[in-house]
């Protein structure tokens, strides 16, 4: 089968310009939107003539049918011009030509009217083409025709209204005012509510837009009219139908979804939710014959229905709009019913797989489509075993959380979405049994949690990590100990370090031994310890560096310092909190503000350039090193406490030169012999005094 696929196509729905992907068969055009699902088919048998169209900056295809409706597509490069041309010629024997459009730019031109388009030609040439299904209402005056046109919510601009003055001709029999109105009414989506209703049903009540409304249903639209808002609904607006049990059994879902919306001052409503309680039931004979049932709408409908309120106005919505009528799939939860009840945000609600996608109701009401979908995930209800969230992420970036899960039906849930082989974000191989077990059907509150008992294991290898990357330093810091009196600095150049007397060096080195030792275990002690406490222990804060450059002020910050005596003065008695505030209303009035964004500019590239020479000479990291090496020579330098190594007069052993250690040596020897003599004189006369006693 030959066809052509291609992407980033745009088609014109309502004066906008709507992404989507396109596909050419050897049957039909289809076109698929991207952005609500919706997809139209242009049967190749209904093609009338076919053109090439120059759009800005891109090339489109120009699609008439027979029945007088215009399709416009653009977006195609101009290398694809002659690959599509041959694509019609061979597969629907249509020549493509290229329509010439007129870049005059008149305002005065002749009118004509084919099927469902009018357009405007300036000297033979078509200067603009209006399809008439986007008229939305026309009036006429003495020889003006006004048009007026449907809005698309999403167009960034909008045709409102366009005015045609037409010239008085005495000569001619027909009003030329008239007949244009006449052409334009004809063709126009223009919603009249002339003629009977098809079907009405009384009180219906609405969750959204909240109220009782009459649902009068017509041939091309339907009016919900209420005691204060009234609203005309094309049938063309339509999207999708849903029929939604409630999880009580009792009480029926019917959900419309729009595009584009109804409006009640600046709220849209993209959706209808009808509720209809099961029991109450209804009869109504169809205005139809016998012969527009069978060839109008195929014998879909009967000229009698009756039955329960919910099942007839789906029947009729069904036929008359021609769209599948979506109730629940196979799924069905823990409670028996394929509602699962959730909370969105903070309302409660219900959530229905599909067999194509998610739908919640009611506040607000959200559908989702699977192919939307990047992925899901199951996430904890607060650090409830109780309940958990069922959280969905979009292609574009948008992530809905449905809360308050019961945990019952985690398996369903969890097994439905393996079926239609949605991305599940937190699982793997190995998680999806710790996960059913995590939401297995006990109800033990003390039961082992793993979804936490995974997290802390993480949070302890991170912690253990840190340990180990800044276990040299932490090491370094234990060994190197200055104030500690065993260490070797200490022991050598200690006064008491060289004794006389073998017995006191004996001893000396015998407590040295056992402090050594108990130093020892003590270290052994503190490491384990610290092994123990390292998952608790608080993580270190980031070191601010002064060194590094501040940021640039922004171009508000620099008007509002030099405006806020002005502020002050303007409004007098001021709060200080409220500066801020009024600078900002005033700020956002500025409409030049060229001088403060070019002196924000000057202050950028001042930092910038400061930032430039601050990675040159390697930023916070080598700083922080020079402060490290600076402190620990410092630490080197300095003198134990509890030890005889003070005084001006002292020098570390690294800092004695070869000059100095002879006088040096000297000096120490005649300390050590003055001391000696001291000792024995001290001796001696003791030894005279304790005889004297004696002999006494």
């Amino acid at each position: 089968m030959d066809f052509l696929e291609m992407s980033d196509i745009q088609a014109e729905i309502k004066g906008c310009m709507t992404p989507g992907r396109l596909k050419m068969t050897d049957q039909s055009i289809i076109f698929k939107n991207n952005k609500t699902g919706k997809v139209e088919q242009v049967n190749a048998a209904d093609m009338d003539f076919v053109n090439f169209q120059r759009f800005v900056g891109t090339y489109g295809i120009r699609i008439f049918m027979k029945n007088g409706t215009l399709h416009r597509f653009s977006g195609f490069k101009e290398g694809d011009q002659e690959k599509i041309a041959n694509f019609f010629k061979t597969n629907y024997k249509k020549e493509m030509l290229e329509k010439e459009l007129s870049l005059r730019g008149w305002n005065w031109g002749t009118v004509h009217f084919t099927g469902s388009v009018l357009s405007f030609d300036v000297e033979k040439k078509t200067s603009f083409e209006i399809p008439l299904n986007h008229v939305s209402q026309c009036n006429t005056g003495k020889n003006e025709v006004t048009l007026e046109f449907h809005q698309n919510d999403d167009a960034p601009v909008s045709l409102m209204e366009m005015r045609y003055h037409i010239p008085t001709t005495e000569s001619s029999d027909i009003d030329p005012v008239d007949s244009f109105y006449q052409n334009v009414i004809n063709k126009a989506s223009v919603i009249s509510v002339s003629g009977d209703a098809i079907a009405i049903f009384r009180e219906i009540h609405c969750l959204t837009p909240r109220g009782r409304y009459d649902i009068k249903i017509f041939q091309t639209f339907f009016q919900l009219h209420g005691k204060t808002f009234d609203y005309k609904i094309p049938m063309s607006t339509v999207l999708r139908l849903f029929l939604l049990p409630h999880k009580d059994n009792r009480q029926m879902f019917f959900v419309l979804s729009l595009d584009p919306p109804i409006k009640q001052g600046q709220t849209r409503y993209h959706y209808l939710v009808l509720l209809f309680q099961m029991e109450e039931e209804t009869s109504i004979e169809l205005p139809f014959s016998e012969e527009d049932l069978k060839n109008k709408y195929e014998n879909k409908l009967t000229k009698d229905l009756s039955g329960p309120v919910y099942e007839v106005m789906g029947k009729i919505m069904k036929v008359l709009i021609n769209r599948k009528l979506t109730g629940p799939g196979s799924f069905v939860g823990h409670s028996g019913t394929p509602a699962i009840s959730c909370s969105f945000k903070a309302a409660a609600g219900y959530l229905y797989p599909l067999e194509r996608g998610f739908i919640y109701v009611h506040k607000p009401p959200i559908h989702i489509r699977f192919e939307e979908i990047s992925s899901v995930n199951f996430a904890r209800s607060g650090g409830s075993t109780r309940s958990f969230d069922f959280e969905i992420e979009l292609k574009s970036g948008t992530q809905h959380t449905f809360s308050s899960i019961e945990k019952e039906e985690y398996n369903k849930l969890f097994e439905f979405i393996v079926a239609k082989k949605i991305h599940v974000k937190n699982t793997n191989k190995n998680d999806k049994n710790t996960y059913k077990d995590d939401f297995s059907d006990s109800d033990n509150e003390n039961e082992p949690d793993a979804y936490l008992a995974r997290v802390k294991a993480e949070a302890k290898e991170r912690d253990e990590d840190d340990d180990e990357s800044g276990s040299g330093e932490e090491s370094t810091d234990e060994d190197f100990n200055p104030v500690e009196p065993e260490s070797d600095v200490a022991e050598e150049y200690d006064s008491n370090a060289e004794s006389d007397s073998s017995d006191d060096s004996e001893a000396g080195s015998d407590d040295a031994e056992k402090s050594k030792k108990k130093k020892k275990k003590e270290k052994e002690k503190k490491r384990e310890k610290k092994s123990s406490s390292s998952s608790s222990k608080p993580r270190k804060k980031k070191e601010r560096d002064d060194g590094k450059p501040k940021r640039p002020t922004t171009a508000y910050m620099l008007w509002l310092n030099d405006n806020r005596e002005k502020i002050k003065k303007e409004n007098p008695g001021i709060k200080v909190t409220e500066i801020a505030k009024k600078g900002g209303e005033m700020w956002n009035a500025l409409k030049d503000k060229s001088v403060w964004e070019e002196k924000a500019n000057k202050e950028k590239e001042k930092y910038n350039e400061a930032m430039k020479n601050y990675k040159a000479e390697g930023g916070s990291k080598a700083k922080k090193e020079g402060g490290d090496k600076g402190s620990k020579r410092k630490k080197e330098a300095s003198p134990k406490k509890g030890t005889s190594m003070t005084g001006s007069g002292f020098k570390s052993k690294e800092y004695i030169s070869e000059e100095d250690s002879t006088s040096a040596s000297d000096e120490d020897k005649g300390k050590k012999k003055s001391k000696k003599e001291d000792k024995d004189e001290k001796e001696s006369s003791e030894n005279e005094s304790s005889g004297g006693e004696e002999s006494d």
